[in-house]
């Protein structure tokens, strides 16, 4: 340090006696620059051999900060000027590489280098798209798009005009639910925290065995879910592996995952197929809102006329499923029955589903359709003065009421399956007789706290509103 104090004493003097001088400051700075050098060499090498001096040069360093570059989509975006914006209604993808000096002529390339990979055309109003640019006064370099969390499309604007669609990494971890149902199973899940989707799961690997427009206060429910994950957040549920429903009556039922060589989907504990020939509702996250009634008054006739199907009252634009394998006989419109789609099944059984929005595509006469495969989505065309779906069964020629109907179960899983199911089933068991149910004093307060007992779907009509139709033959 004495040598960094007589520098400064050296140039303080020599500062008094060249006050005029115009040659001074630059001389200071070049002597600054050389006593800070000798310094640092003084101070490195005071008292260490000149052998130690470069392990100690590169530990002194390593404790110096490190500067984490700012990573998204494979870039380091800190080396880029970044734009970000959102699709707008109308805008077309020249519109937007135009403005980031990207000629036409090459987004004619890129739209056709992008077919096989993504269709520019799918670009949706309201989401973010991002542009990575060296200098913003030059042509941009790259032009990226996230369709969904899972992935994301990469245009490269420069050289090969190449496009790609890229896969994000996801993790997965294993989680447990469980609860009480209070007005809907919908209602109790996401007040606990839990996701739609995972509500909705839950149904597909239960719903063959429950009626889920007819639960009750106080049933139970366990599941074992993958829970998958994004750079640390979570983006959505995986499969559920392993499902338990106990209603108000003691009845219990427990659905598991298992899968084979040959076989997939959901078992009960003696390995038959949860799957019947049909589901009980074409909907999720619906309620009846009008019966089978041989004797109901029309809402909007203002006459009593047989009511020969099940509504269920849902949210425009809800999907509508087939409760079974079948083939399209019609996908048409009557006054009536508005927009409606009637399936085959076999040769005594037909279903129909009408008052739809739209028809799902593809959707014509003679297609083949599968159980839970999408038809069409909820509306209110036609004979009806709320969204939701009439729903008939017709068996040998009549309209009967579904509800009253127990369908036989599928096929069980054959023998030398049964040893991996068995094994698989014992350790999901562990896992759900392992979790712990919420407190029944905690469930109870949640109960006085909500007094409404109807079903999920709160913006839809009354049950004297919604229903009607003609009598379904079209």
């Amino acid at each position: 340090m004495q040598v960094v104090d007589q520098a400064e004493s050296f140039l303080q003097r020599l500062k008094r006696k060249t006050k005029s001088s115009s040659w001074f400051l630059p001389l200071a700075l070049t002597s600054t620059v050389l006593v800070g050098s000798f310094s640092v060499f003084f101070l490195f090498f005071n008292g260490r051999s000149p052998e130690e001096a470069p392990k100690l040069q590169f530990e002194d360093l390593g404790a110096l900060p490190a500067v984490v570059p700012n990573m998204k989509y494979g870039f380091a975006l800190d080396t880029f000027q970044v734009f970000v914006d959102e699709i707008r209604s109308g805008t077309f993808l020249g519109d937007i590489l135009q403005k980031h000096n990207v000629p036409y002529i090459d987004v004619d390339r890129l739209v056709r280098n992008a077919k096989d990979v993504f269709d520019v055309r799918h670009f949706k109003a309201g989401k973010e798209y991002m542009i990575l640019t060296k200098d913003s006064t030059q042509r941009a370099d790259y032009f990226i798009y996230e369709p969904n969390v899972y992935e994301y499309v990469v245009f490269h604007l420069k050289d090969s005009l190449q496009v790609e669609r890229m896969k994000r990494k996801v993790t997965t971890e294993m989680k447990t639910a469980a609860g009480y149902v209070q007005s809907s199973l919908w209602k109790t899940m996401t007040s606990q925290g839990l996701s739609f989707e995972l509500t909705d799961k839950m149904e597909d690997a239960l719903q063959w065995s429950i009626d889920f427009h007819h639960l009750q206060k106080g049933d139970e429910f366990k599941l074992v879910y993958d829970q998958n994950y994004i750079e640390g957040e979570e983006v959505g549920v995986g499969k559920v592996h392993a499902a338990y429903y106990k209603n108000a009556g003691q009845n219990e039922y427990h659905s598991m995952y298992f899968e084979s060589t040959k076989d997939k989907g959901y078992y009960d504990l003696e390995g038959k197929p949860m799957k019947t020939s049909f589901l009980k509702a074409p909907v999720k996250a619906s309620r009846i809102s009008s019966y089978y009634n041989l004797n109901r008054l029309h809402p909007i006739l203002k006459y009593r006329r047989p009511h020969y199907g099940t509504d269920y009252a849902a949210p425009y634009g809800t999907p509508i499923m087939a409760v079974g394998d079948g083939v399209v006989l019609n996908a048409s419109y009557t006054s009536g029955n508005g927009n409606y789609v009637k399936i085959k099944h076999d040769d005594n059984i037909q279903t129909q589903y009408l008052h739809m929005q739209k028809f799902a595509k593809g959707i014509r006469p003679g297609v083949h359709v599968k159980q839970g495969q999408t038809i069409g989505y909820v509306g209110s065309t036609g004979l009806a003065t709320g969204p939701h779906v009439c729903f008939r069964f017709w068996k040998n020629g009549k309209q009967i009421n579904h509800l009253r109907l127990k369908f036989p179960p599928a096929e069980p899983l054959p023998d030398q399956d049964l040893p991996a199911f068995y094994a698989t089933r014992d350790s999901f068991l562990v896992l759900l007789n392992g979790i712990e149910m919420p407190q029944i004093a905690e469930a109870k307060e949640e109960n006085q706290e909500s007094d409404d007992t109807s079903d999920i779907v709160e913006s839809t009509a009354t049950e004297e509103e919604v229903s009607t139709e003609d009598d379904g033959t079209p």
